[in-house]
């Protein structure tokens, strides 16, 4: 079972880049989650919300043309969850948690830090956010699901992270409180699935669209899936595809057992 998540930084805008439509089918993914999605059912062109073969489910945000998060599956869900229950992050559209029988999936756009005017001003809100949806995903947690997160935490969590961790100590995305946050989770106990098969530095899932930056791999790892201890055992594999344009965001993703949605 192929999950694979995407920072597409606009539906419409991917697919007219990249193919979307195309994309997903070549990737061989069973469940395709995507964030920054910009837009709602009725500015979608049939093929990105009933494709053959996909259950699609889209959640957005009041704002139009912002945030908005997108999961695509093999299997119907047996529920999707849009909520955290707090009206400052649910009327930006960030989350939805697709239930598989035991596994759980979240589908998480975590917010970026900056303010209008790149003043770090939004931080608080960002922590809040991680704060709540932690809260949500410890509760699946203790009912013994088997949990995945995933998606664009616009956080790196240490230096081999991105390529210049001096340059950005004060940068939104790379503060210490925000650190600190993603270190919190890791230590209750979810685990990075990148880094637990790959240990070494230049590995990255964001980079500027300034001239030249992505070539040289002037990058940031902001992209992350993490899996709960009950569900690690079932994941073989965690990677970045790094190969893959479309975005200033490359998708990443795990390959699971089969069996991780059944019981047992």
């Amino acid at each position: 079972m192929r999950v694979l998540s995407w920072n597409i930084n606009g539906l419409r805008a991917i697919d007219r880049k990249a193919g979307f439509r195309r994309w997903i089918e070549r990737a061989g993914g069973d469940v395709v989650a995507v964030q920054e999605v910009r837009a709602r059912p009725e500015q979608l062109p049939r093929r990105l919300i009933r494709p053959k073969g996909w259950h699609v489910h889209l959640t957005w945000a009041e704002r139009r043309g912002y945030s908005g998060v997108g999961i695509y599956t093999r299997r119907p869900p047996d529920l999707v969850e849009t909520a955290l229950g707090d009206d400052r992050f649910d009327r930006e559209g960030r989350v939805q948690i697709a239930h598989f029988g035991r596994l759980s999936l979240a589908n998480a756009y975590f917010p970026n830090g900056n303010g209008t005017d790149r003043d770090n001003s939004r931080v608080p809100f960002k922590l809040d956010f991680y704060q709540a949806l932690f809260a949500k995903l410890e509760a699946l947690r203790g009912r013994g699901q088997r949990v995945l997160v995933m998606g664009d935490f616009n956080t790196a969590h240490r230096d081999i992270d991105l390529a210049r961790p001096r340059q950005n100590l004060g940068t939104s995305g790379f503060l210490p409180e925000e650190r600190a946050e993603l270190e919190r989770w890791l230590g209750a106990g979810w685990i990075d699935t990148f880094r637990h098969f790959e240990a070494g530095p230049g590995h990255y899932t964001w980079w500027s669209q300034r001239a030249g930056v992505r070539e040289r791999n002037i990058g940031w790892r902001l992209d992350y899936v993490l899996a709960c201890p009950a569900a690690m055992p079932y994941v073989d594999a965690g990677f970045i595809l790094a190969h893959v344009r479309g975005s200033d965001h490359c998708p990443v993703g795990v390959d699971l057992r089969p069996d991780v949605c059944e019981p047992g």
